[in-house]
């Protein structure tokens, strides 16, 4: 008889364990789109949400996810939600801050309420999430975050300091947390152009299109592509910012 040569000691691909990834703010837009493809690129995804209750639920249907509300103004809760996360899966392989605010206000009229509303969000909550974040990725051998700009963190907005003000932060703390936490974590950065979800375009961004190169706005799923490369290629790639904005941050 031949003898069976087979080994069934090394782990396959369909016993490896599912890689963890954690998407704030994904009930619905962009976070929906990245919680998607990162389903179906075979990771177990944590949903995080605040209100959208609603959206968070049927976003977990269909990519398989459980759900993990949290509001990110509070440190603390920040803490609970990460602890949560862990509990649940042993483990956190890939963390994707996308949650933020956006608002448009004249420069003389922002309060100091008004900023720290944008600001608790879009850059204190990110910093916290990536440093709950790799406390768990050191335990598990490191990870990969990816952290959601805007093309308003590159370019100006007069009727958005606050908002460009908190997305430019993201950017500089993105560089910041790289040199931080290599080499075990990798840390990156999106920053989305124009990226409409609604059926009627307002005139604002039918302007921000025409100005576009490619002469079209861009889609959720091309966020979450480059949010994937991301995550899956290299992780000799960090501290990067990739604009997917149709050449829009080009334009003098």
């Amino acid at each position: 008889m031949t003898p069976n040569t087979h080994d069934p000691s090394p782990i396959t691909r369909a016993t490896r364990p599912r890689r963890v990834a954690l998407v704030t703010g994904a009930a619905k837009r962009i976070g929906r789109a990245i919680a998607l493809r990162l389903a179906q690129d075979g990771a177990a995804v944590a949903l995080h949400y605040h209100h959208s209750e609603a959206d968070a639920r049927r976003t977990a249907e269909e990519c398989g996810a459980r759900l993990f509300r949290a509001d990110l103004e509070s440190v603390g809760e920040i803490q609970r939600l990460f602890a949560e996360v862990e509990r649940a899966y042993g483990r956190l392989d890939f963390l994707v801050n996308n949650a933020a605010r956006f608002e448009r206000l004249s420069v003389l009229d922002i309060t100091e309420a008004d900023w720290d509303r944008i600001h608790s969000v879009n850059l204190k909550a990110v910093f916290f999430c990536c440093q709950a974040g790799a406390r768990i990725m050191r335990r598990n051998g490191g990870g990969r975050i990816v952290n959601i700009s805007s093309l308003g963190g590159i370019r100006p907005w007069s009727q958005h300091a606050h908002y460009c003000a908190s997305k430019a932060g993201v950017i500089m703390l993105t560089k910041c947390l790289a040199k931080a936490l290599a080499p075990d974590i990798s840390v990156n950065s999106v920053a989305p152009g124009v990226i409409p979800f609604e059926v009627e375009l307002g005139e604002r961004h039918r302007r921000l299109i025409a100005a576009t190169p490619m002469r079209r706005p861009g889609t959720g799923e091309e966020i979450a592509e480059a949010v994937a490369n991301f995550l899956h290629s290299s992780a000799f790639v960090t501290g990067q910012v990739l604009a997917v904005d149709g050449g829009l941050s080009l334009r003098a």
